[in-house]
């Protein structure tokens, strides 16, 4: 799709107060120069965002004897924005100010071996009643919320609104956005955890200042967020990062996307315990369907020198290690970064046994330029990359003349 100008100036826009945010406070001739952008066209921006108190002046800096440069900050308290992470087996809500500091959290409890629970108007129950309880608790005004976004797992018509497919809920083209609409009176803005989790990492985590990045999410389901060029990648239909969904082993295990032996199937929470069962089938480190506690005991015995749960990891490691010699053959990055739940209750352990994996299996030259990384970021990165999205939709449907965003209460992120 061709860009516009308006597209062009939105982007712009968004580079700007995202440099900001990370770095404030700073100069306009900072920013120019981190941006790639003119002093003048930085100028113009700062003074519009400026103008709707996203930004504030905070004095000046010396600068080596000339006219003092003028120094801008992030207004924290200008708005706030909402990051909701739906997950298979929970909702994580946080509500940020400006500045992307974490004001309120919520969580809501989904259980996956129930599938009544799994229908769409329960989950977006727990959806609402989790964005309310982070507004009451931050004691927000209703017209300070610039808007809530949304990561759903599976596929995602972000403009549309619409969940196209999620495989662990055997979701079909639920319209998710006009069904929050009747519950949620902010705007609304929808994408997946593989967009949001690399956008947190590009914004503060390891996949920052990288032109080139893999972010691998490793939860219930597994995909990979792409950043090629400094851009996210989005593929044609927005569906590109279904790593999860490729094949690892010809004819294996049954995936919930109709195909057989997914990488998902292998290193997902639900595959890595069928390797726990298959290894040791009376463990103590299985905890019945319970994916989240199964992978946290599995943790603490890796840390504890539990042979059974060395072995588990060490066995998930090779099937992951081997889906992730693919991407840094096929995408040559500078990181990978493991992101998601599964990767934080592993840790280190596995971190160590995916490299000397991946060691095993990469192409030498490629491998050598690749730096292999937990996500770095302390707090949760999906819902920090969802409240991007509505920063990012604010800035493309603002109308400068006024102090509040007039998006549409339903729509997707602008690029």
């Amino acid at each position: 799709m061709k860009r516009t100008s308006r597209d062009i100036r939105t982007a712009n826009r968004y580079g700007v107060l995202r440099h900001i945010v990370a770095e404030s406070p700073v100069s306009r001739q900072e920013v120019a120069a981190a941006t790639g952008l003119s002093l003048a066209t930085v100028a113009n921006l700062v003074g519009e965002l400026l103008e709707l108190g996203m930004l504030v002046e905070v004095g000046y800096e010396d600068s080596d004897g000339g006219r003092p440069r003028g120094l801008v900050a992030v207004n924290s308290s200008g708005g706030a924005l909402i990051g909701v992470d739906v997950a298979e087996t929970y909702v994580h809500v946080e509500l940020f100010d400006l500045a992307l500091t974490v004001l309120a959290r919520a969580d809501q409890e989904l259980r996956p071996e129930r599938p009544e629970e799994n229908d769409p108007t329960k989950v977006v129950g727990h959806i609402a009643a989790a964005v309310a309880s982070v507004v009451g608790q931050a004691e927000i005004a209703p017209d300070r919320v610039l808007g809530v976004g949304i990561s759903m797992p599976g596929q995602v018509d972000r403009e549309g609104g619409v969940s196209v497919f999620a495989p662990n809920w055997d979701w079909h083209d639920v319209p998710l956005l006009r069904m929050l609409a009747d519950h949620i009176p902010y705007p609304l803005y929808l994408d997946n955890p593989l967009r949001a989790c690399t956008v947190a990492e590009q914004w503060f985590g390891a996949a920052r200042g990288r032109g080139d990045a893999v972010v691998v999410n490793l939860g219930t389901g597994v995909g990979a967020g792409l950043a090629l060029g400094g851009a996210l990648h989005r593929g044609v239909s927005n569906s590109a990062g279904e790593w999860g969904h490729t094949t690892l082993i010809l004819d294996g295990r049954p995936c919930h996307c109709g195909n057989r032996g997914c990488v998902e199937t292998y290193v997902g929470a639900p595959g890595i315990m069928r390797n726990l069962r298959e290894l040791s089938p009376d463990s103590p480190l299985l905890r019945g369907d319970d994916q989240t506690a199964t992978i946290e005991a599995l943790g603490r015995g890796l840390a504890d020198g539990d042979p059974v749960a060395a072995q588990v990891v060490r066995d998930t490691a090779r099937y992951l290690g081997a889906g992730l010699a693919d991407l840094i053959n096929l995408l040559n990055p500078e990181v990978i970064v493991l992101s998601s739940w599964v990767a934080a209750a592993l840790g280190e352990g596995l971190l160590a046994e995916v490299r000397e994996a991946v060691a095993g299996r990469a192409l030498r030259r490629p491998l050598a330029s690749t730096e292999i990384v937990l996500c770095p970021i302390p707090s949760n990165p999906v819902s920090l990359g969802a409240a991007t999205f509505v920063l990012e939709g604010s800035l493309s449907s603002v109308g400068l003349k006024h102090r509040r965003p007039t998006a549409a209460r339903t729509r997707g992120t602008s690029s």
